[in-house]
C-alpha cells in the first residue's frame, strides 16, 4: 500500500506524517520536494532512530502547501497538536530565565521566563543560561540601586526602605529625575557597562573607609567580587551592539551536536548545547532546531549559522536577520561554536550509545516479555499519604525508554483517608476519563505501584470507560524492592542483574520520587496546624485545649507522653506521639 500512494506524491512542498499500525502519528516532517523525501525513507538503507522509525511506519499522510515557509509553520502546528514520538528534538528544551526592568513610574527588576507572554517593546536583558548569575545579577542591583521592590504600593515604608534598599516611594515623592538617572544606570549595566556601576561602588567603598566603617567597606568590596565573577563576559571584536545568536553543528553516529553562543554588546554572555537523535538530514534538522529554539527565547536582531542553514526560510520564519559568514571574527565564531558542538558530542558518545542500549533494549526486553506488538508509552502510579491525610497520587510517563517529565501528573485525592484501593479508582478514573474526553495519546503500558488488589481496582475502572490497555503491578521483597511483575495471568520472576530490572527499578524510583515530593509540598501547607483535626480523638474541644496550653505545633512535637496525658486520653496522646514522631523523621529525610 505505500508504495502505491508513494507513485501519487507529487514534486511539491509540504508536511509528511508518519503512521504506526494503529493509527497514531509518530512523526511529523517537512520537505520542499515531498515526492523525494518520503521515497528516501523507504528506498534507502536506514540506520539509528530513522532505522527504527522505518520499522514502525505502516502508513502516510502528505498535506501540500505553497512554500516552504507555510510548510514550516504547518509542520510546527503539526508537532505541537500531535506530539509524535520520534520529534524528540521538540520535547523538554530549555527556557532562559531573562531580567526584565519594568515600563513603570518606579521600576522594578524581574527575573522571567515566559518571555513569549510579555508584551512587545519590553525591556528584556539576557538570555541567562546561568540562573545563578541571574539571581546574584537581581540581587545586586537591588541592593545597589533603591528602586522600587514590592509590586503594589503599602500605606507605610517596609522593610526594604529601613535598610536602605528602597526611598519610600509608597509614602514619599521623590525627585523623578532620580529615578530616570538610577534607570539610566541600570539600563547601561545590562547591557554590559559595569563602569559606571564599579564608579559608584567604589566611591561608597571609600567613604566608608574613611568614616572606619570596615565592616560596610568590606560589603561594597564584596560586591565589586560579584560583579566580577557572576558577570565575566568574553570581548569579541564585532565593533558594534547588535544582538546575536551564533549556531553551529557537527553530525556522526545518527545524532546531531547543536551549539550556541549568546552575544549582547559584543560580549558572550552564555551559551547552550544539545544532543539530539538524527531523524532527517542534518540540514533539515537544524533549521527545525533553529526555528523551534525562539519558541521560548527571545529572537536577536542576527543570527549567525553554518552554510548547511536555509538562510531564505529562517528569514522568514524568524523575522530577523539570518547570515551565513564566509570569512572574518563572524565565521570564526561558527567555527568557535561547531568546534564546541563537536567536542561536546565526542566527549558524551560513549555514554549515549550506553544509555540508548540500556533503555531501548530494557524497553525491547519488557515488551518481549509480556507479549506486546508495541510498547513505546508507559505510566506508572504511585499513591502517597500520611495516616491517611495529604492523600495524593502521582504518574510518569517514560516514552521509548525514556522519561517525558512534561507529560508527568499530580492528583490530589478527594477524599482524606486511608484506602489505597479507594485513591487507585479515583485517580484512574480522573486520567483516562481525560484522556477519552481530550483525545490524549494511550499508553501502551500502565503500571501499578501494587499487588493484584490495585491491579483489579484499575481495570474495573478501565472496563467502565471501555479502554483495553495492558496493565501490570511490582512486586516487591522484604527489603521493598522490586523482584518480580504481577500480570493477570501470574508473576514473572526478574533477574536483579539485568537492564530490565534497573529499568522498572528506574521507573519506580522516579513515580516515587515525584509523588513523595509532591506530598510535601501538599503538607509544607500548614501540615502541623491542620494534622491535630486528622488525628482520631481530637475535636474541635481538644484541638483548642492543647494548642492553649502548648501554644506552638514544635511545643506539641516536644511534648512527653506524660504531658499530653493531662490533656488527652493516653491512646490519643500515643497517637499524636505517632504521628509527630513520623513528620520529624520524614523532615530529617529530606
Amino acid at each position: 500500500m505505500i508504495l502505491e500512494k508513494l507513485r501519487l506524491v507529487p514534486h511539491k512542498p509540504g508536511c509528511y506524517l508518519m503512521k504506526n499500525k494503529n493509527g497514531v502519528i509518530i512523526y511529523v516532517g517537512k520537505a520542499k520536494d515531498l515526492k523525494n523525501r518520503l521515497n528516501s525513507y523507504f528506498h534507502q538503507s536506514h540506520t539509528g532512530k530513522t532505522g527504527k522509525l522505518v520499522k514502525e511506519i505502516n502508513d502516510f499522510e502528505y498535506i501540500i502547501v505553497g512554500s516552504e515557509t507555510e510548510s514550516l509553520i504547518l509542520e510546527m502546528n503539526l508537532i505541537k497538536k500531535y506530539d509524535p514520538k520520534y520529534n524528540i528534538l521538540m520535547r523538554d528544551d530549555k527556557s532562559y530565565p531573562y531580567i526584565e526592568l519594568t515600563e513603570e513610574k518606579v521600576p522594578r527588576l524581574n527575573i522571567v521566563r515566559n518571555v513569549k507572554l510579555k508584551k512587545k517593546g519590553a525591556r528584556l536583558f539576557g538570555p541567562y543560561p546561568n540562573v545563578y548569575a541571574a539571581k546574584k545579577t537581581v540581587n545586586l542591583l537591588n541592593r545597589i540601586y533603591p528602586l522600587k521592590k514590592c509590586k503594589t504600593y503599602a500605606k507605610r515604608p517596609c522593610l526594604y526602605y529601613h535598610i536602605g534598599q528602597c526611598l519610600g516611594y509608597c509614602v514619599y515623592d521623590i525627585d523623578e529625575k532620580i529615578v530616570k538617572d538610577m534607570e539610566q544606570s541600570l539600563i547601561k549595566f545590562l547591557k554590559g557597562d559595569d563602569s559606571e556601576v564599579k564608579e559608584e561602588i567604589n566611591k561608597k567603598m571609600n567613604e566608608a573607609s574613611q568614616k572606619l566603617n570596615f565592616e560596610k567597606a568590606l560589603e561594597y568590596k564584596e560586591l565589586l567580587n560579584d560583579i566580577d565573577i557572576t558577570l565575566v563576559k568574553q570581548k569579541v571584536e564585532l565593533g558594534d551592539d547588535v544582538a546575536r545568536d551564533i549556531f553551529g553543528y557537527y553530525a556522526d553516529n545518527n545524532y546531531l551536536s547543536v551549539f550556541i553562543f549568546f552575544i549582547r554588546s559584543s560580549k558572550i554572555i552564555g551559551h547552550h548545547h544539545n544532543i539530539i537523535p538524527l531523524i532527517d538530514s542534518a540540514e533539515e534538522e537544524l533549521n527545525r532546531y533553529i526555528a523551534k529554539f525562539y519558541d521560548k527565547q527571545i529572537v536577536p536582531k542576527e543570527i549567525l549559522g553554518p552554510d548547511i542553514i536555509d538562510k531564505e526560510l529562517l528569514e522568514d520564519y524568524l523575522k530577523t536577520n539570518v547570515k551565513i559568514p564566509v570569512k572574518g571574527v563572524k565565521k570564526k565564531l561558527v567555527n568557535m561554536a561547531s568546534d564546541n558542538a563537536k567536542r561536546s558530542l565526542e566527549e558524551k558518545m560513549t555514554l549515549l550509545l550506553q544509555d540508548e542500549k540500556r533503555a531501548s533494549g530494557a524497553n525491547e526486553e519488557l515488551k518481549n516479555i509480556l507479549n506486546m506488538d508495541v510498547l513505546d508509552r508507559i505510566e506508572i502510579f504511585d499513591n502517597s499519604n500520611l495516616f491517611g491525610t495529604f492523600n495524593v497520587s502521582g504518574m510518569v510517563v517514560f516514552i521509548d525508554g525514556h522519561p517525558a517529565k512534561n507529560e508527568y501528573r499530580k492528583y490530589k485525592i478527594s477524599v482524606d483517608k486511608n484506602d489505597d484501593y479507594g485513591t487507585m479508582r479515583e485517580v484512574i478514573y480522573r486520567r483516562y476519563f481525560r484522556v477519552l474526553k481530550d483525545g490524549l495519546v494511550k499508553p501502551d503500558l500502565i503500571i501499578v505501584d501494587g499487588g493484584i488488589g490495585q491491579m483489579n481496582i484499575a481495570k474495573e475502572v478501565l472496563d467502565s470507560l471501555n479502554l483495553d490497555i495492558k496493565l501490570v503491578g511490582l512486586r516487591k521483597d522484604d527489603k521493598h524492592a522490586t523482584d518480580a511483575l504481577i500480570t493477570f495471568d501470574g508473576e514473572i520472576e526478574i533477574e536483579k542483574r539485568s537492564n530490565l530490572f534497573h529499568y522498572l527499578e528506574r521507573m519506580q524510583d522516579e513515580v516515587h520520587n515525584f509523588t513523595i515530593n509532591y506530598h510535601k509540598q501538599i503538607r509544607s501547607k500548614g501540615l502541623y496546624a491542620s494534622i491535630l483535626d486528622e488525628i482520631p480523638g481530637i475535636g474541635v474541644k481538644r484541638k483548642k485545649e492543647i494548642l492553649k496550653k502548648f501554644k506552638t505545633t514544635e511545643k506539641i512535637k516536644e511534648a512527653s507522653l506524660l504531658e499530653l496525658k493531662e490533656i488527652v486520653p493516653e491512646e490519643v496522646a500515643l497517637k499524636i506521639k505517632e504521628v509527630f514522631n513520623s513528620l520529624e523523621e520524614e523532615r530529617k529525610n529530606e
